[in-house]
Parts: structure tokens; C-alpha cells; sequence
């Protein structure tokens, strides 16, 4: 199988297109100049390719041997609305937009992986589609493209996820077993009571109140309504009520706003049934209205099992098996690759790009930065990925 040496010569190539995309970032659904950068790199390799799916998509398809199965490996192209402030040569050159979560490394190593199975298509038999999606980072592009007939176009049998993670030792390559990642929800609550005078709040009804005890209230649905062992995250990220230049008003109105974050599907429904029921108990402990509303994002990205074995098997032809992980833990954070996956099998990988002791920076950081010691590693394990899955 393929390995982080053998790919070694492409480590130039691959620096130089991530530090060319790190510091031309673009949000989702705008990112054009990296489409076109992508689209173009990969017809010079001799690949098929198709653009404009969800927009800013671009898929490039490599043919092998003749073979009846196809798979898909998927790169995400987006940036975040973040400043940089790492000071590094090629950094961000546009204000308020910056590569903080390393997806100008997952496309520098995808492309890296087209050039090599492009030159080496007797070493597998059937298709690989290759899937630049746009817009990870919370639009829903994976959503999108699903929508606009991705899987319709280009039918695959499994399709492949790989993300950095700084925390892992460089080349590692980690594979969890079912949950992955939680979903990713957004709720907001508004508490609407009868403003009045700070110094006569008998006169009036106390959203502020309320909404203290809800905060407070919330932390008990992940600490005693969840199983232990189970995951639930509620948390509080936005609260707007009054005038700051009139502290002296107890306000009519308070607004809250947060995240909410879950393993499985059992508990991500206990926890918004139970955020509207604990707003309205404490509107009413109050004498005043609760809207809560709670909008459901992204789905859990869970593992299919036979194709998390199958990650397990390339990483260990290409990494060796002491560099490969099966039992990472799942992480709270949220991923749109679950759209892929609650359609067609597949499974989502970690890439180690630091050293566990001293990570050199987490990500949506404005001090991070992609490893580009992994690209090697990165792009290897999917040409092993190809040849042991289209064996």
C-alpha cells in the first residue's frame, strides 16, 4: 500500500497549494477562487470533473481498472469569518476570513491523493469520486449537494471523511468506533414580562429573574436527566436584555440564545423537549411568557461499522498498526458529513497533525495552522484507503 514516503514527493506540490489556499480563505458557498484552483489542479492531472454542485462544489472522478464498485472521499474548502493572527508569511491577506480549522490542508491532501491515483489506476479496480464540498462550517453544504443530486450523479457503495486533529501525534491515524461527532442544534428562548423600576420590582414582572434560574435550571438536564455514560452539552451562549446606559430599568424582555449537542438521537430529542419544558415551568413560577424554539443543524455523525473497519485496515497498511487508533473517544463538536452518512455507508477518520503534549493549536483559534508535515500522511492513507477498498 501506499505510503507517507511514497507520497513524499508530492510534499512540495501539496505545501505549496495549502499555503496558496490559507491565505486566499473563503467563506461557504463563496469560495470560487478555491473551486476553480481545485477544478483546475485536477483536470491538469487528467481527472474528470464536474462544478457547481451546491455552487462552489467540485467533484473529480478517477476510473481504474474496470470494477463494479465506486467510493467517495470527501475534502471540505471552507474557511471561517475569523481575523489570523499568526503572523506567518502566507497568511490570510483578507480581513475577517481566515483557514482556522485546517480545510486548506484536507484539500491540499486530497489533491495530492487525485495525482497520485490518477498515475497508478491499475492498482485499483473501480471509481473514486473525488468531493470538494463547500460551506462545512455550519451552512450545511453537505446538505446542499446531497439536495442538488450528488449521490444521484455520482452513485458510490461507501463514502470517506477525514479531518486534522492536533491533538493526535503526527501521522496517527484514529478511527472511532460508532459516534464520532454530536449533533449540533441551536436554541433560543425569549422571556416577555412587564418592565418596570429598578427600585419597585413589585410593580412589575422579572424576565431577568426568569432567565437566571433558566440558565441555572438548563445544567441539570445534562447532569442528572442523562445517563453518566451517556453525552448531553446545553450551553448559554448569548444573553441580550435591558440598556446599559439605563441600569435603573428591570427589563420587559430577555433573550437567550445557545447550543445543544448530543451522541445519540434518544438523548438529542430528550434535550429539546426538555429546554422548552423547563422555559415555560420557570415563565410560570414567574407569571410571565416563554418562547423557546429550538432548530435542529446537524445529526450525529456516526460510523458505519464495516467501513470504520475498513479505514482501520488502510491505516494500518499505510501507518502501521501502532500509528492506528479504533478506540478515540467521540468529540462534541459537529460535522455535516452526517448528511452523507444517514444515506449511504460510510465512516470518518482522524488525522494526528501535532504533538499530544504540546498541540500547536486548536482549531476556529486564530493562532492555527495546519501541519503541513501531515499532508504526506494524509494523502497516503487515501490512496490505501482506494486500493484496499477497491481492492
Amino acid at each position: 500500500m501506499p505510503t507517507p514516503e511514497d507520497l513524499a514527493p508530492l510534499v512540495p506540490a501539496m505545501t505549496a497549494w495549502r499555503q496558496d489556499l490559507h491565505r486566499h480563505p473563503e467563506l461557504g458557498f463563496e469560495e470560487r477562487r478555491t473551486a476553480a484552483f481545485v477544478a483546475e489542479t485536477l483536470r491538469g492531472f487528467g481527472i474528470e470533473v464536474a462544478e457547481g454542485i451546491a455552487r462552489t462544489g467540485v467533484v473529480g472522478t478517477v476510473r481504474g481498472r474496470p470494477g463494479n464498485r465506486a467510493i467517495a472521499l470527501r475534502a471540505d474548502m471552507d474557511a471561517l469569518a475569523m481575523t489570523e493572527a499568526t503572523g506567518l508569511a502566507y497568511a490570510s491577506a483578507t480581513p475577517g476570513r481566515m483557514h482556522a480549522c485546517g480545510h486548506d490542508g484536507h484539500t491540499a491532501m486530497l489533491l495530492g491523493a487525485a495525482h497520485w491515483l490518477a498515475r497508478h489506476r491499475d492498482r485499483f479496480a473501480g471509481t473514486v469520486h473525488l468531493v470538494f464540498q463547500p460551506a462545512e462550517e455550519s451552512l450545511g453544504g453537505a446538505r446542499v449537494m446531497v439536495e442538488e443530486g450528488l449521490l444521484d450523479r455520482f452513485p458510490v457503495d461507501a463514502i470517506y471523511g477525514l479531518h486534522n486533529l492536533p491533538g493526535l501525534l503526527l501521522g496517527t491515524i484514529a478511527v472511532p468506533k460508532g459516534p464520532v461527532l454530536a449533533s449540533s442544534d441551536t436554541w433560543e428562548v425569549s422571556f416577555r414580562g412587564a418592565g418596570t423600576h429598578g427600585a419597585k420590582p413589585h410593580l412589575g414582572t422579572d424576565a431577568a429573574l426568569a432567565a437566571a434560574q433558566f440558565v441555572t435550571a438548563l445544567q441539570a438536564i445534562a447532569s442528572r436527566e442523562v445517563d453518566p455514560l451517556g453525552t448531553a452539552v446545553v450551553s448559554v451562549g448569548h444573553i441580550a436584555a435591558g440598556d446599559a446606559a439605563a441600569p435603573n430599568v428591570i427589563p420587559a424582555q430577555v433573550f437567550l440564545k445557545g447550543t445543544a449537542r448530543a451522541l445519540d438521537e434518544a438523548v438529542r430529542s430528550h434535550v429539546e423537549t426538555r429546554i422548552a419544558e423547563i422555559a415555560h415551568a420557570v415563565a410560570a413560577l414567574h407569571r410571565l411568557q416563554a418562547e423557546p424554539r429550538y432548530i435542529r443543524r446537524l445529526s450525529p455523525t456516526v460510523n458505519h461499522a464495516t467501513q470504520a473497519a475498513m479505514m482501520v485496515r488502510a491505516a494500518q497498511a499505510c501507518a502501521g498498526p501502532a500509528m492506528t487508533r479504533d478506540d478515540h473517544p467521540p468529540i462534541t463538536a459537529g460535522e455535516d458529513f452526517s448528511e452523507f452518512l444517514a444515506r449511504i455507508p460510510g465512516a470518518y477518520a482522524w488525522l494526528g497533525t501535532g504533538d499530544p503534549a504540546h498541540p500547536e493549536g486548536w482549531h476556529h483559534n486564530p493562532h492555527f495552522d495546519f501541519n503541513d508535515a501531515a499532508l504526506a500522511h494524509g494523502a497516503a492513507f487515501w490512496c490505501s484507503l482506494v486500493e484496499t477498498e477497491l481492492a
